[in-house]
C-alpha cells in the first residue's frame, strides 16, 4: 500500500521582500572579507543587511513599497553582477544561485525598467531561504501546506512499513512510487532476467530495447507461471495520485497487479467524456459517440491527437460533445492503453471491494506516524536529507511497536510471530 502525507516545514514561510533581503544577507555572510567589500561597494540602499527581518518601510504607502522592492531588486542584481566571471567557492556559489532564484521567481521588470512583484506564482517557488528545499504543496485542491511530503509503503497483511521517502511538497505522489516498491521491482526483474539466456536469442547483436522487452515478457510470464493465481501475485495499492499511465504501465511490465485507482475522465458542462469515445490503438483511430472516425496523429514523443474538425459542424450530438469552433479533439497519451486497462479493472465489483477493504490500512498507519506535532506532522530539522532520515527513524519506531503487537520474538530457529 502506498500513500503520502504533508510534513510541515520547520521554518516560517517568507514573503517576497523578506526572501530577497534574506538572500542578499546570505550572500554577504558567505563571502570572505575581500569579496564582501567588493559586494558592499555596489549596494545602494541605506541598509547594512546585518539584521534579520523585513526592511524599514511605510508599508501602507503603495509608492514606498514599490520603491523599496525596486531598490532591493537592484541591489540583488548588482551583487550578481559582481559574482559574474569570478571563481567562487561552494558556499558563495550556492548563496548566489539562491539569490538569482528568488529574484527571478518573484520579480518582473516593467517597460520603464522598474522591478515589481510579479502577478504570478512560480511553479517551483522557493518559500524560505532558511530551508530552500521546502515548497508550497497541495494534498487536495482545497488543502494547501508548506514543506514536504512523506511517502510510505506498507505491507497490508502485517501492517509493517516497508519503505519511506521524503520529497518536495509540490511533487506528485507517483514520483516516489518506484522508490517505495524498489524491492518488488528488483526481485521480479532479477528473476525474469535469469530466465533469459542465449537460447532465447539474446546475443551481441540484440538491442537494449529488445532485451528490455524480453525481460518484461518473462517477468509477466513468471508472475503467472505454474498455475499461480491472482492471490499469489505481488500487488500494489494506491489512490488516484498513483494511478498515472506511466506507473500503471510500469506495474504491468513488472508483472505486478495494480490496485491503484485511476481518475476517470471528465468533461466540462457534463458533456461527453473521453471514455465515451472508442480509442483503437491498433488501428490508430478514434470513433466518436456519433460514429465518426478520425486518425490519431502522433508527435515525436509518441503522444497523439485525434481532431474531428469539420465533421462536428453538422453533428446532431454536437451540443452534448463540444463548444469548440474547430470541433472536438481527443488527446491520446503514450500510456493510453495502460490507463484504459486500469479503468476497466476498477469497474469490476471484486476489484473495488478489495480496494476498499485494504487501502484504509495505510491511512491508519499515518495516524500512528503523525500523532505527535513535532517529529511527526511538523519537521524537527531542515532539508530533504535530514527530514528523510528523521522520517525513516520514526517509521522504524512505529514498526517496533507493531512487531510487539504481533508478538514477534527471537527463537532458536529464527524470528517468529505469536501463534494465532
Amino acid at each position: 500500500m502506498l500513500d503520502s502525507t504533508p510534513i510541515y516545514d520547520a521554518v516560517a514561510t517568507m514573503d517576497t521582500v523578506t526572501l530577497v533581503r534574506s538572500a542578499i544577507r546570505g550572500l554577504l555572510k558567505a563571502a570572505d572579507a575581500e569579496l564582501e567589500r567588493a559586494l558592499r561597494a555596489v549596494l545602494t540602499r541605506e541598509d547594512d543587511y546585518l539584521g534579520a527581518g523585513k526592511p524599514v518601510c511605510d508599508y501602507d504607502d503603495p509608492a514606498a513599497r514599490a520603491e523599496m522592492v525596486d531598490a532591493l531588486a537592484r541591489d540583488g542584481a548588482a551583487l550578481l553582477g559582481v559574482l559574474d566571471g569570478r571563481e567562487l567557492d561552494e558556499a558563495v556559489e550556492q548563496a548566489g544561485a539562491l539569490l538569482a532564484t528568488v529574484l527571478g521567481q518573484d520579480l518582473d521588470r516593467d517597460e520603464a525598467g522598474v522591478f515589481r512583484i510579479a502577478r504570478r506564482v512560480a511553479r517551483d517557488r522557493v518559500i524560505s531561504t532558511v530551508d530552500p528545499e521546502a515548497r508550497h504543496g497541495h494534498k487536495t485542491a482545497a488543502r494547501g501546506f508548506d514543506g514536504y511530503k512523506g511517502h510510505i509503503g506498507v505491507d497490508p497483511d502485517s501492517e509493517i512499513i516497508t519503505a519511506t521517502a521524503v520529497g518536495a511538497g509540490n511533487a506528485g505522489d507517483a514520483a516516489a512510487a518506484e522508490e517505495l516498491i524498489g524491492d518488488l521491482l528488483e526481485e521480479r526483474t532479477t528473476d525474469a532476467a535469469a530466465e533469459i539466456d542465449t537460447t532465447a536469442g539474446v546475443d551481441a547483436t540484440t538491442t537494449a530495447a529488445e532485451v528490455d522487452g524480453a525481460v518484461a515478457a518473462a517477468t509477466v510470464a513468471a508472475a503467472t507461471a505454474d498455475g499461480a493465481g491472482e492471490a499469489d501475485r505481488a500487488c500494489v495499492y494506491g489512490d488516484n495520485a498513483y494511478g498515472t499511465g506511466e506507473f500503471q504501465d510500469r506495474l504491468d511490465r513488472a508483472g505486478i497487479e495494480s490496485k491503484c485507482k485511476t481518475q476517470p475522465p471528465v468533461a466540462a458542462g457534463g458533456r461527453f467524456a473521453k471514455d465515451r469515445f472508442d480509442i483503437d490503438l491498433d488501428a490508430e483511430t478514434v470513433r466518436c459517440p456519433a460514429g465518426n472516425t478520425t486518425p490519431i496523429i502522433r508527435d515525436r514523443n509518441g503522444a497523439g491527437t485525434a481532431a474531428f474538425g469539420t465533421v462536428c459542424a453538422g453533428c446532431p450530438l454536437r451540443e452534448q460533445c463540444t463548444t469548440a469552433r474547430a470541433g472536438r479533439t481527443i488527446s491520446v497519451g503514450i500510456h493510453e492503453g495502460a490507463l484504459a486497462a486500469a479503468r476497466a479493472r476498477q469497474r469490476q465489483p471484486g476489484w473495488m471491494a478489495d480496494y476498499r477493504a485494504t487501502r484504509p490500512k495505510v491511512e491508519r498507519k499515518f495516524g500512528h506516524l503523525m500523532r505527535r506535532k513535532h517529529g511527526g506532522r511538523r519537521a524537527r530539522v531542515r532539508g530533504t536529507t535530514k527530514i528523510a532520515a528523521d522520517f525513516a527513524l520514526l517509521a522504524a519506531a512505529v514498526n517496533l511497536a507493531r512487531l510487539a503487537v504481533l508478538g514477534v520474538a527471537s527463537t532458536a530457529s529464527g524470528w517468529a510471530g505469536a501463534a494465532r
